[in-house]
């Protein structure tokens, strides 16, 4: 699995080069939202995204960002990825890869009724988890519910989704968000370090679109 978010912008080359090296390593491609700068436009697709990142579109699995959705419901982001973004509207979904169970969240709440428990996106998550007891799971969304960005910082809205892969036994989390990298322990739902039970998070914002300073 590949991930990497914040990707495309036609005023920058960061694209292409992140392209180039996804497309000499095999495998899916899971990207992390804010496909095409600046506001997920189908021509912003077509003219920034496409000519890099189109190079592996066939076996991406994306997940929407905050940019992918400055076009009304996202439908730039939804016409582009089609059927591979999961249902229009919803954008929410998950798969197999080998071992793995795969987990695609939407973090943008407000465009899909929440992220609580009690949302529909709640409900989907919690049966998906009871369908699906892999012993390995990895779930990823744009907002990350922790972060050391000086730009954004961590989302309090993904707390929900956190505690409900922490109690599933869920293992990893990558989102992006910051245009930066990093690795956090394995934690439990309020940042303390779990050794046993904790997801580790990866910020993967490295995409091409430009970097951000730590705060």
């Amino acid at each position: 699995l590949i991930a990497a978010g914040d990707i495309a912008d036609c005023a920058s080359r960061g694209d292409e080069a992140t392209a180039a090296l996804v497309r000499n390593i095999a495998g899916t491609v899971a990207t992390l939202g804010d496909h095409a700068y600046v506001n997920g436009s189908r021509q912003e697709f077509a003219r920034c995204y496409d000519p890099s990142w189109g190079a592996v579109k066939a076996r991406t699995r994306p997940a929407a960002g905050n940019h992918d959705y400055e076009t009304r419901n996202a439908n730039g982001y939804f016409d582009y990825f089609g059927e591979a973004a999961g249902n229009r509207g919803e954008g929410y979904y998950s798969y197999d890869l080998g071992a793995w169970h795969i987990i695609v969240i939407n973090s943008n709440c407000a465009h899909v009724g929440g992220c609580g428990m009690s949302s529909r996106q709640g409900r989907w998550l919690r049966a998906d988890l009871v369908s699906h007891p892999a012993t390995c799971t990895l779930a990823y969304w744009h907002h990350p519910l922790f972060s050391s960005g000086q730009e954004h910082g961590g989302d309090e809205a993904m707390r929900p989704v956190w505690q409900m892969l922490y109690h599933a036994g869920a293992d990893v989390v990558l989102s992006a968000h910051e245009h930066h990298y990093e690795r956090f322990a394995p934690q439990d739902p309020d940042g303390r370090l779990d050794r046993k039970r904790g997801i580790q998070q990866f910020v993967v914002g490295t995409g091409g679109k430009s970097h951000y300073g730590f705060g």
